[in-house]
């Protein structure tokens, strides 16, 4: 993992438990490093993608993730 994306770096190089929480988090960082770049829908979307890669992290699941999956796994149409 990229010691500069969590920690800091002078106390040593935090590990992630799992390769999928490197992964979101650098999601989470790219959504944010778009953030200021369009206009405030694109920039309130790309905080909503930040907030669910932490999310992914951290357990929080929210309603949407629960539709995206029912959509997905159960074949009902939007």
């Amino acid at each position: 993992p990229n010691c500069s994306r969590c920690g800091d770096p002078l106390l040593g190089c935090p590990s992630l438990t799992e390769s999928r929480h490197s992964c979101h988090l650098g999601a989470c960082l790219a959504a944010l490093a778009a953030f200021g770049t369009g206009d405030v829908a694109l920039g309130a979307e790309r905080l909503r993608l930040a907030r669910r890669e932490l999310g992914r992290i951290t357990g929080h699941v929210g309603t949407q993730d629960v539709l995206d999956v029912i959509f997905r796994d159960f074949c009902i149409g939007k």
